[in-house]
């Protein structure tokens, strides 16, 4: 059986799709329904059914993608491994939102880089979970951070670490409502309070809301900035209060320009995954960027 043919399979079985499956492969849609027919007449089977948008596989598609899947796998694996000792060649193009992927992703990356690192080149982009995911699904990415954990076969997510939420305003807010009443009260001391977001739905705010005190907030934002970096500035300011992960504002916390207006018992956490597309873990840069993360994000706090 041609292996050109298995691997075009796999790809389409992993995508759900012919397009999709076309633009990972580097190849014209009719190409690929091309190589899957003449793989279905040499089985005497047929292996995806078509539908309005994307394929499903059959019963036989599945079992067969099951067998090839991890032998294409580990022959990728044995290809990489030759042209890896030339890793000055490979590029790591990694995605995720901005403020994770600047303070935490990319200060660990940079680590494999160097003269003393592993040698590849590195380049970022930014962007919100569907935006991210869909770029790496397209093969845009190699390596995807969100919080969204995946479905189907074409994307493998795996966690890397939980964000702790934290609320906060600066001392002069934070002097008109102590923890005591927060506790005792509950989000209405906060009502009349400004609150800094980062869209207009609160996000942050309304997740804090719903898991610490079982609520909506009533408030609305009197501050939009689309970057949590921002939404700590306005905060340390005098903005208003806000929520935000722990490690993004841990210095301000230190410092005293911030205060942590509450701190219950189980806060509010966030994960993180770390994405790749099914089967490029054999790649060798992907795959030691993939575990250098894993391995540094069991240090985070």
């Amino acid at each position: 059986m041609d292996l050109a043919l298995l691997r075009t399979f796999v790809t389409v079985h992993r995508a759900g799709s012919f397009t999709r499956a076309a633009a990972l492969l580097g190849l014209s849609q009719p190409a690929v329904t091309s190589q899957i027919r003449t793989l279905e007449r040499q089985l005497g089977r047929p292996l995806f059914l078509r539908q309005a948008r994307g394929v499903t596989p059959t019963t036989i598609g599945d079992e067969l993608a099951h067998k090839a899947a991890p032998h294409l796998d580990a022959l990728v694996e044995i290809a990489e491994t030759g042209a890896d000792e030339d890793s000055s060649l490979r590029t790591l193009h990694l995605a995720g939102p901005p403020e994770f992927t600047a303070e935490r992703a990319l200060p660990a990356l940079t680590e494999l880089t160097g003269e003393h690192g592993q040698g590849f080149a590195l380049r970022a982009s930014f962007g919100n979970a569907e935006e991210t995911l869909d770029g790496l699904a397209a093969g845009h990415h190699d390596l995807a951070i969100t919080t969204a954990r995946t479905r189907g076969t074409l994307l493998t997510s795996t966690p890397l670490c939980d964000e702790e939420h934290v609320l906060i305003a600066d001392p002069r807010w934070a002097s008109r409502v102590s923890a005591a009443k927060l506790r005792r009260k509950g989000s209405h001391v906060l009502e009349n309070l400004p609150v800094v977001e980062v869209h207009e739905s609160l996000p942050f705010v309304a997740r804090y809301w719903a898991s610490v005190f079982d609520s909506r907030p009533a408030a609305s934002g009197t501050v939009i900035v689309p970057d949590l970096r921002a939404v700590l500035a306005c905060a340390v300011t005098g903005a208003g209060l806000a929520v935000l992960p722990r490690y993004l504002c841990a210095s301000a916390l230190e410092r005293g320009d911030v205060v942590a207006l509450l701190e219950p018992a189980v806060p509010p956490l966030r994960t993180y995954f770390l994405v790749v597309r099914t089967g490029t873990l054999a790649m060798g840069h992907i795959a030691r960027a993939h575990e250098h993360l894993l391995r540094t994000a069991s240090d985070w706090s």
